[in-house]
């Protein structure tokens, strides 16, 4: 595996070959999330500080108030890829619809296609808890030449050529996958620069860690019920442990490197549940198979959803892949 001291912009140049569109887009797609993420890293280290902490007085296409540092992380992203001259489309979490982006030559040259949370778990900046960006990219499905179109972004998860997450919580770190494994690449602070620090990162095939909001518990599906009760057992190496941020990016991270499942189920307040199929649930079940790992809506493999609007909401079941195969079983048996 490649040399731990290595940085993120060398570890991207020399692994391009193992991508199977060699143009180098991607690899600079890659790197201006790189740059957008060290800026907003830099805003939520300060987060304490007044003007960014708090609310901003609006509320997203979900009906959720924005965070300061939402609407911020949200604009240096597209600001970002836009000025970079490499994506023909963004979707954010934070946007009503998508935005088409032109090639300088005005031609709608790029190929690739951008969906971003951009600033998960915000409800935790005021109160110093990690949160993190997730993002998921896609080559166009309609022709090089035109704008793009809501089918560029209506794409099955099992169609991504990139994903990944940046964690903003003791340390910063990048981990992403081109659909060969998963790295994790941590900063440095002192100079700016992203390291290898988790090669080939893998989720243990069995975990003793449930992440879910059990205060919840009432609202969701009997399946999920009888798999908390399940998780709380004492027999074998159960009970697990109960550990719950509220930030997804914390908790996958946290499951992935120790072994876990998290869950976010459908509930009688949430009918189709919580998460975002394109800029949550897709991204991280694209990462989780590519760890060894696996991620369902309960019934479904996540990444074999048709998508039918940007921002359809999903069940999310994802983590290690034993633990998960478990909880579908007492979905389809309750």
């Amino acid at each position: 595996m490649s040399r731990k001291n290595q940085t993120l912009g060398e570890f991207i140049i020399e692994n391009q070959s193992s991508f199977k569109y060699t143009s180098g887009e991607l690899s600079r797609l890659i790197n201006s999330i790189r740059l957008a993420a060290k800026v907003v890293n830099h805003e939520v280290n300060k987060a304490g500080l007044v003007d960014i902490i708090g609310a901003a007085g609006e509320t997203n296409i979900q009906g959720e108030d924005q965070q300061k540092l939402d609407v911020y992380a949200n604009n240096k992203f597209i600001q970002t890829m836009t000025k970079r001259n490499i994506v023909c489309g963004i979707a954010s979490e934070e946007e009503d619809d998508f935005i088409s982006i032109n090639s300088q030559d005005e031609n709608h040259q790029n190929k690739y296609v951008v969906l971003i949370d951009p600033l998960d778990g915000s409800s935790n900046i005021d109160v110093n808890v990690s949160v993190g960006t997730i993002f998921s990219i896609y080559r166009r499905v309609t022709p090089v030449g035109t704008p793009v179109t809501i089918e560029d972004f209506l794409q099955q998860g099992n169609k991504q050529v990139a994903a990944g997450y940046v964690v903003y919580g003791t340390s910063t770190m990048i981990v992403y996958t081109t659909g060969d494994g998963v790295n994790g690449f941590t900063l440095n602070p002192a100079i700016g620069t992203f390291y290898l620090s988790h090669p080939d990162m893998q989720f243990p095939k069995d975990g003793k860690i449930y992440s879910v909001n059990e205060g919840n518990y009432i609202h969701f599906p009997q399946g999920i019920k009888n798999y908390i009760k399940y998780c709380q057992m004492e027999e074998g190496d159960r009970p697990y442990t109960s550990r719950y941020i509220g930030s997804l990016v914390s908790d996958f991270h946290r499951n992935m490197i120790k072994g876990g499942i998290y869950m976010y189920p459908k509930s009688s307040q949430n009918a189709e549940g919580k998460l975002r199929l394109l800029y949550e649930c897709n991204p991280m079940a694209f990462i989780a198979e590519q760890a060894n790992g696996r991620a369902s809506d309960g019934f479904t493999r996540i990444m074999d959803i048709q998508p039918t609007e940007l921002h359809q909401r999903v069940p999310f079941i994802c983590g290690s892949s034993n633990m998960v195969e478990k909880a579908e079983e007492f979905m389809r048996n309750a």
